[in-house]
This record gives C-alpha cells, sequence and structure tokens, in this order.
C-alpha cells in the first residue's frame, strides 16, 4: 500500500466525528482494511500536509440486513482516528465547495 488514495478511502462525517474535530484536534476516515498505522499516517501527512502526533485504528464489522425473506450482510471496514500535532492547521473537508 503505497499509494495515499488507496490508504484513505473516505472522511467519515458523523456527529461525533465533528465534536472530536472540534474539542480534540482528530479526524475519522474510513481506510482500506490492510492499511498499517504508519501508512496512514505517511499517507495523512502527504495528502494535507499537516503533522500527525496519533493513529487509532478499529474494525467496523458490517450488520446484517433484510429485505422481506432475504438477509444479506455489510461488509466489515476499518476506521482510523487521526489526531493532528499541536500547533497544526485544522483540515476543512470542503472549503474547495
Amino acid at each position: 500500500m503505497k499509494n495515499s488514495a488507496q490508504v484513505i478511502l473516505a472522511p467519515v462525517i458523523t456527529e461525533k466525528s465533528t465534536g472530536l474535530k472540534d474539542a480534540a484536534r482528530t479526524l475519522c476516515f474510513k481506510v482500506a482494511p490492510k492499511a498499517k498505522k504508519v501508512e496512514i499516517k505517511m499517507a495523512v501527512e502527504s495528502l494535507f500536509k499537516v503533522k500527525v502526533s496519533q493513529v487509532r485504528t478499529l474494525r467496523v464489522h458490517g450488520k446484517y440486513k433484510r429485505v422481506g425473506r432475504y438477509e444479506g450482510r455489510r461488509p466489515d471496514w476499518k476506521k482510523a482516528y487521526v489526531t493532528l500535532a499541536e500547533g497544526e492547521k485544522m483540515i476543512e473537508y470542503f472549503e474547495g465547495a
């Protein structure tokens, strides 16, 4: 996993992640399932030109869903909480829109 676009898939924008962004300088991303913490740190630093102090990861298990009598399952995915170093400018996801 060398390419930053293959490691960082999308930002996770929820009430919890927005609160963490404002209060604790922590960003939340959906990342590749096989990405390691060092790869995530390097990808965020190269994409957004900021310094990262900490990366925490967790696996999110897919939910079971039903449509009538048919049952299926959403895929598992990986989430990363990235804390920016002190003095770094906060990333704005929609500043170009």
